[in-house]
């Protein structure tokens, strides 16, 4: 606002100034007196300024002229291009600022006049390297895929524009949901400008996508040499593709091979659960517990998780309850008062039917912290107590509402996955999943609540007594799974 009121007052301004000279030179006495061939020209003040005008128009005139007289002279001298260089440089100046004004349309989002702006500078200037690129982005600006596809391909055709050809090329295949055929041509563009972050990344999540896991850390190496990762980071996601070639560890057919891509992701990232595991099931297959077992200590000294249990719980699969608590000593005296250990040693004391220890194992977990695992493993306890069947079904009234506590949630999208996997299912980013409480705890069924008064109150009616093994149905197919391998092993003995 301030900038256009000043304009408006310098204009004003001159205007005055010019028509107070204007007035000063028509009232001044006396002139301009010119002898041409004997003869006087006496020229007024304003005459004088006139004139003055005109001479300085016909003296740019006949430097023009005397440049067109020039170019003459050298093309009938055997100079071809003289004629055409004098009339060119017009050219180029009014196809330059056609490009300048293009590429202004362009920023400002004026889709349809960038593309004008561009087919003049393309006639004018006749360099496609410059404007091809200014058609073609003006050509996905107004919606002309085609257009834009076929400019690309002239910019591919030549090696000071390859690059942006197959760039442009493979964004276009991105937005079509060509996976396939974009990811051949980030290969490319990776091969023009080996060093470029966008390509880099865009080629990352595509190989993931397609879990090409040998061409992925091949690319994350890239990424690293060129700067564009810290080396802890890529240690912890090469560590997540090696883990990835080696993710039918537990098949038949597994390999030798994939057994050493096991064990090499747990060295590059130790805290990484799903590498433990995994690796720790290797030494097992190998015949070497010791090493399982060392692996597995120095995963729970990080996080605590019931896959770790699990896979410890596989080391020696025919020990007695007895043994297998004594053994678990070596994981749950670490970090004794986190709650996933509480819960492990709730479930080996109930396998041990050791129920007032399963209680103290618990503490005050039902009060503070919760989730459907925890009211399950209560349950258990109070029919290994004897406590009658209204109580037992009131704990598993509570676990069918409760949330199930920590899952493999994405950061990304936060979408609740079943299990641990490289690339998140719902949004593809890749090395997203953590193992937390999800914000939002999911809801197990839309009529849970209002079913509990009919779950009790049917219980009540009844005189016989509820064996264990019913019990184990809501607990399986209505409430959780239980997380533990050894007590699912023989939690349906009666007390």
């Amino acid at each position: 606002m301030l900038w256009s009121l000043f304009k408006i007052l310098v204009f004003v301004a001159i205007i005055g100034l010019l028509a107070m000279g204007a007035g000063y030179l028509m009232e001044t006495s006396g002139g301009v007196q010119i002898t041409v061939a004997g003869t006087e020209y006496t020229l007024g003040p304003l005459q004088s300024v006139i004139a003055l005008g005109v001479l300085v128009f016909a003296v740019w005139l006949f430097f023009k002229l005397l440049g067109l007289l020039i170019a003459t002279l050298k093309f009938l001298n055997g100079d071809e291009t003289a004629l055409s260089r004098y009339f060119d440089r017009s050219r180029e100046q009014r196809g330059y600022q056609a490009l300048s004004d293009g590429l202004m349309a362009l920023a400002s989002g004026e889709g349809r006049v960038a593309l004008t702006k561009a087919s003049k500078a393309e006639k004018l200037l006749n360099k496609p390297e410059l404007t091809n690129l200014l058609v073609a982005q003006a050509a996905e600006m107004t919606g002309d895929t085609k257009k834009a596809s076929d400019t690309y391909k002239k910019l591919v055709t030549n090696n000071a524009t390859r690059f942006v050809g197959v760039r442009g090329i493979m964004k276009q295949k991105l937005a079509e949901g060509d996976d396939e055929t974009a990811r051949k041509l980030a290969e490319k563009a990776l091969e023009l400008k080996p060093r470029h972050q966008e390509t880099q990344d865009v080629l990352l999540n595509l190989q993931t996508k397609a879990q090409d896991w040998a061409g992925a850390r091949s690319t994350l190496t890239a990424k690293l040499k060129s700067g564009h990762l810290p080396r802890d980071v890529y240690k912890r996601r090469d560590a997540v593709l090696a883990l990835s070639e080696a993710k039918d560890i537990l098949d038949d057919t597994a390999s030798v091979e994939q057994q050493e891509y096991a064990i090499e992701a747990n060295r590059l990232s130790p805290d990484l659960v799903p590498a433990a595991a995994m690796a720790a099931r290797a030494y097992i297959e190998k015949g070497k517990p010791r090493a399982a077992t060392k692996i597995l200590k120095k995963a729970w000294e990080v996080q605590p998780h019931p896959d770790l249990a699990h896979v410890f719980a596989e080391i020696a699969p025919d020990e007695t309850p007895e043994e297998r608590i004594k053994r678990f000593t070596a994981l749950t005296r670490v970090h004794p008062e986190n709650m996933e250990t509480r819960l492990i040693l709730a479930e080996l004391n109930i396998v041990a039917e050791d129920f007032p220890e399963a209680r103290r194992a618990l503490g005050d977990v039902v009060e503070k912290q919760a989730d459907a695992r925890a009211y399950t493993l209560m349950a258990a306890i109070e029919r290994g107590e004897g406590a009658s069947d209204a109580v037992v079904q009131g704990w598993l009234a509570k676990a069918l509402n409760a949330p199930r506590g920590p899952q493999w949630v994405c950061d990304n999208c936060h979408d609740i996955q079943p299990e641990w996997a490289p690339v998140c299912q719902n949004c593809h980013s890749f090395d997203t999943l953590s193992w937390q409480t999800p914000q939002t705890p999911e809801i197990a069924t839309a009529t849970g609540v209002h079913m509990l008064p009919l779950i009790v109150g049917a219980l009540e009616d009844k005189p016989e007594t509820v064996e264990v093994e019913e019990l184990e149905e809501p607990q399986a197919d209505d409430v959780i799974e239980m997380d533990a391998e050894p007590v699912q092993a023989e939690a349906e003995k009666p007390a």
